[in-house]
């Protein structure tokens, strides 16, 4: 297998950055045409999202489950598929997953929406970008920070927020599709408890790293949950 040279390394990086800025492109125009609407179901708003993914983007992929999760479905880690289909109330609050939309292209990416002027909603729209920057600080501030120390900055971040973290991590290696079980996982290829590796190195096959980071702050007891899903060391 060939080392990847800098060259090499930079188309990689610079095809990261193009997909991600693409992905907010979609999700502002998804938001623009008020594609995420009460009631519409969850899997009928995937639909919606998917074609306009193909008019703007071409992208060809099409998704098994469902890119939109609403109202408690919001506090199931990515990954674990809700049990049914459901119909988004006026007062939710819907997160947009566009990983499988970006299948192909080694990133991933999710944003979250309010319907209506829930107070909590609210602030956990607020509060998710803020914890996102505070974790991707607490990335640049340490060259030797683990996947461990940096999950543990984000929950201790998001407890201070009044939130907890949902799921098992809080990211993963780029190209790695983030699995719903953490038996099944490599401890090294998520941001999470279990890595006490360096994020910042390179990969067997020669690669330097990249990372996803994921924020997905809950509330159990308002049945609230929120993501806000980018790449951490690239920007």
């Amino acid at each position: 297998m060939a080392i990847p040279d800098r060259m090499d390394e930079r188309l990689k990086a610079l095809g990261l950055v193009e997909a991600q800025r693409k992905a907010e492109a979609l999700f502002a125009e998804v938001a623009r045409r008020g594609l995420v609407a009460a009631g519409s179901s969850e899997y009928e708003v995937t639909d919606r999202i998917g074609d306009l993914a193909r008019e703007l983007l071409g992208t060809r992929e099409r998704w098994p489950g469902r890119i939109v999760r609403s109202g408690p479905h919001t506090l199931l880690p990515y990954g674990a598929e809700p049990p049914a289909d459901r119909v988004i109330d006026a007062g939710d609050t819907v997160t947009a997953h566009f990983g499988p939309l970006l299948a192909g292209q080694g990133t991933d990416f999710a944003r979250t929406l309010v319907l209506g002027d829930d107070p909590a909603g609210r602030r956990l729209r607020e509060d998710l970008p803020k914890v996102f920057a505070a974790g991707r600080e607490a990335f640049h501030a340490d060259p030797r920070i683990t996947g461990r120390q940096l999950y543990a900055a984000l929950r201790d971040l998001a407890a201070t927020a009044g939130w907890a973290l949902g799921g098992w991590h809080a990211g993963h290696l780029t190209g790695e599709a983030p699995a719903a079980d953490p038996i099944c996982a490599r401890a090294d290829a998520y941001i999470g408890p279990d890595n006490d590796r360096p994020l910042r190195r390179t990969t067997p096959g020669g690669w330097q790293a990249h990372w996803v980071l994921e924020v997905h702050l809950v509330d159990e007891r308002a049945r609230l949950g929120g993501t806000h899903k980018a790449l951490l060391d690239l920007f």
